[in-house]
Parts: C-alpha cells; structure tokens; sequence
C-alpha cells in the first residue's frame, strides 16, 4: 500500500477515534465509572434531590458546582468529593438549582484556551457545610475515576457543545462554604498545564488568579501563566518555599451583569409566616458597558454573609412542579418531591477514563498526521 493512503488511513482513523470518543448529556450512559453514586444520564428536568453528576460551565448565567447531595456536618467537600452532585444556574439540565441568593458574586471569562469563572456566595445552600475550607474537585482523583467519581464537565464556550475532558474546580479551598472557582480547558496541547490538578491544598487564587468580590461580570482574558509554572522552573506542593501565585490574566470587553437568578427561591418560617427571599424570575442583564482593555486583579476573599439556622426550608420554582421543605438543621437545603431517579444499572467502566486518553492522543497526533497526509 502507498505511503499516500497509509497516512490517509491514520488520519482518518484518529480524527473518527476522536469523533467516537466523545460523550454529550444526551448519549451518556446512566453511569461512566466503576463506583459512581449518582447518573450522567440526568434528562431535563430539575429536581433538588437530583443525582446528576453532569456540570456545564459556559457563561455567566450558565455554570454549575459540585456541591454534597446530603446537607450536615458530615458533609464537608474533603469527605463527599467522590459522590458531588451538580448544582446549576440554568434548568434543563437534570440537575439541581443553585438558590437565587446563594451566589453573590461571579465573574466569567474566556481565554483563548479555557473559560473560568470564580465567586463568593453562600454556599451552605448548596450543602456545604458553614466553616468547611474546601477541597478540590477534578477529572482524576487519586485513582483516575475523577472526584467526583463519574463527573462529566460540558461546554459550548468553544463552539458547539463538546466534553470537556481537562477542569478543575475549587472551593477556597476550590469549594468552600463561600468561596469557588472553575475551569474548563478547551481541548488541545495546553488543557492538562492550564487546567493542573495537583495544587489541592494551595486554594483558588493561588490556582486561579481572578475576580473574588461581589458583582457580577465576564470579560475576555488572555491564557496567563499555567499554575505552579514560574520560568523554565516548576514548583511542586509540599517544597518548602511556596512561589506566590501568578497575577490574574489581564482582561477586556468586559460586560456587567446586575444579577443571576432562576426563580428558584428557598424561603424561611417566621412568627409572621412564611418568608421569600427577594429572586428575579430569570436572569437580569445590567447595561452593557464595554470596558477599556484592563488588568483583573486577584481581590480578597468576600465572606457570604451569616445566616441564621432555618427552622423550615421551602423550596419555590417557576415551573409547574410539586415541591416540599426538608425540616431544617445548621445547613438548611431545598428538598423537592418530584426527585428524579437513578437507575441501579451497573457501571459501565471507565468510559470516561478512556475518552481523556483518546482526546489527549487526538489533540497531539491528528494535526502531525493530517501533516504527514500533506507532505507524504
């Protein structure tokens, strides 16, 4: 056979390899990894008691966090990391609802090469426990199926809806009880270096230099520097002097939104009845004021603020669906009847796994085969 369709053949090969490899929400099996506790088959519909593990992250009103699927003490992110749920911005996803008011803050950008956002909120609505420091979440975990096992990460922000197979998502410690961030690395020779997975300990804005204040905003940014990565030199966790982190990616074109919000509403009991919190039916855009090309320095840490116990939680959607309160303890969640079920089928292996292999040998291979098509 010529040496013309030999390289032909492997190009092919590898850009159908590719194309096969990839899982969207609506071709994902019920489970991707052996030992996963919730479903990567999740459907449309929202429910508080869902057991999605599918996150998007894709814009300002359109992102997701990992968050415990139970409420309590025991709850901490250190503990639950391998059986996280998801928690959305956005219905339609099968999915949890993050509580209007339970972000305070959330700042999106785009890169050349990933989309991030961080952000402060409240986060004990979201089961995680007050005073947890965090922990980190990603596609691997020590054994390869991913914290949380079988957790699958989408996104459109590169074009059509594709998986994203490099992310990592923190709270304070990349999640905590009022602190997050998270990103997702477009596909290709830079993921695994932008999107770092072994800083656990060194918390987001180490990680993930940005905007950690209140507001609401998305600007484009440039790639920065890949964390831990200082010159020809690279600094591992656990050495005993800790580099200081990189400063944020400057930014640009960036536009403020004046709040994000679903309409789903957790409500408190009080002598006087029941309570809503203020919510917005959808998301409400701000003007769009384009900004002057400008650098998004790293801000502190801005506490969500205290929350008393709630003796009730009430949780409220838009949509026509039966809901119900869970009765309340120190971390009050919304609850809801119609809960979407998991089916017992068993796992289906390390899908996942195998996916991450395939799109790193793609992303290197396909442009030096399609290379070798042109000069053979």
């Amino acid at each position: 056979m010529a040496r013309f369709e030999k390289s032909l053949i492997f190009v092919l090969g590898y850009l159908a390899t590719c194309a096969y490899s990839q899982l969207l929400p609506s071709n994902a099996p019920d489970k991707t990894q052996e030992g996963q506790t919730g479903t990567n088959k999740c459907g449309t519909q929202s429910s508080q008691t869902s057991m999605c593990q599918n996150s998007f992250l894709n814009s300002i009103d359109d992102f997701c966090l990992y968050a415990p699927p139970q409420p309590g003490p025991g709850s901490v992110i250190g503990n639950t990391e391998r059986e996280e749920v998801s928690w959305c911005i956005k219905e339609g996803y099968g999915t949890r609802l993050i509580p209007d008011g339970a972000i305070t803050g959330a700042h999106f950008i785009e890169t050349p090469d990933f989309v991030q956002i961080t952000g402060v909120g409240d986060l004990t609505l979201l089961n995680v426990p007050k005073g947890d420091a965090g922990g980190e979440l990603d596609p691997h975990g020590a054994d390869g199926n991913g914290n949380p096992i079988g957790g699958l990460v989408f996104s459109s922000a590169f074009g059509q809806l594709e998986q994203i197979l490099e992310w990592t998502m923190q709270q304070q410690n990349f999640m905590s009880d009022s602190q997050f961030c998270f990103r997702a690395c477009k596909p290709g020779p830079r993921a695994a270096a932008l999107c770092q997975h072994i800083y656990d300990v060194m918390g987001c804005e180490w990680n993930m230099p940005g905007n950690y204040g209140t507001g609401f905003t998305s600007c484009q940014a440039e790639d920065g520097e890949p964390m831990g990565v200082y010159g020809a030199s690279t600094f591992f966790q656990g050495q005993p002097v800790t580099p200081a982190a990189h400063p944020a990616p400057s930014s640009s074109n960036c536009v403020t939104t004046s709040t994000i919000a679903n309409g789903f509403v957790v409500t408190t009991t009080s002598p006087g009845g029941t309570v809503p919190k203020p919510s917005n039916s959808q998301v409400t855009s701000s003007s769009s004021s384009p900004s002057s090309p400008s650098s998004a320095p790293s801000s502190p840490l801005t506490p969500a603020s205290e929350t008393s116990p709630l003796s009730t939680v009430q949780a409220t959607l838009t949509t026509p669906q039966v809901v119900s309160g869970s009765t309340g303890g120190s971390t009050p969640t919304a609850t809801s009847a119609g809960a979407a079920t998991t089916s017992p089928s068993a796992a289906q292996g390390s899908i996942d796994g195998l996916n991450r292999f395939v799109a790193t040998i793609c992303s290197t291979l396909t442009v030096g085969m399609a290379a070798a098509f042109f000069l053979l």
